[in-house]
């Protein structure tokens, strides 16, 4: 961790994505690569998409579930399972500040600073989040007619320390694609911390 900062990697978004990389991420906070480390997520629900959906087509998950059932005990299983996650509910994240080494990220009660950060929030505009105008583009896969928008990145990565999953990071809006773009970015964050190819299984003993 850069000295002085509150997290190693901080997430924004409590959605698909977001909850994908914190439970990737909170799977492997007892690793030894993770020692020491801190890990959080900034769980703002509300505004998900997956609030209205009813999930049919999604492998693993009983046909005609509620999203918002699935947000639920998602956060339930962060808790519960991955304790070292801190999870900061009830914020909202108004603006992005880009340090000399991390970042500062402001929600509407408190500042907390951190090496890394993921950006795991929808893709409608405006985009609500200050500081990060500068790497906004036209969503790449989404009808013109939505103006729906993307941070620019190349596999995720918008420039060092800062990652982008989900739908912002230009993926359609499909909760198996989101899913799988947060758990990519948090292998890709703990490849970082392990200096390896580093992804997390559990296996039947």
């Amino acid at each position: 961790m850069i000295n002085n900062m509150d997290f190693d990697v901080l997430i924004i978004g409590g959605g698909v994505a977001g909850m994908s990389c914190a439970l990737v991420i909170g799977s492997a906070m007892e690793k030894p690569y993770a020692e020491n480390r801190k890990a959080g997520i900034i769980l703002h629900q509300k505004s998900s998409h997956l609030q209205s959906a009813l999930l049919k087509n999604v492998f693993g998950i009983e046909p005609g579930t509620a999203g918002g059932e699935v947000l639920k005990k998602g956060m339930i299983h962060l808790e519960n399972l991955y304790p070292a996650m801190e999870i900061i509910k009830k914020e909202k994240v108004k603006g992005v500040e880009e340090l000399e080494e991390g970042f500062r990220v402001i929600t509407n009660k408190a500042e907390y600073t951190a090496s890394k950060i993921v950006v795991a929030v929808g893709y409608t505009s405006p985009f609500r989040i200050s500081g990060l105008e500068q790497y906004l583009i036209p969503h790449k896969k989404a009808k013109v007619s939505k103006n729906r928008i993307q941070l620019r990145n190349e596999d995720h990565l918008v420039k060092p320390g800062l990652y982008v999953a989900g739908t912002l990071a230009g993926w359609r809006s499909q909760f198996a694609i989101a899913s799988g773009s947060g758990a990519a970015v948090a292998t890709d964050i703990l490849t970082d911390w392990n200096g390896e190819h580093t992804k997390v299984h559990d296996k039947l003993t």
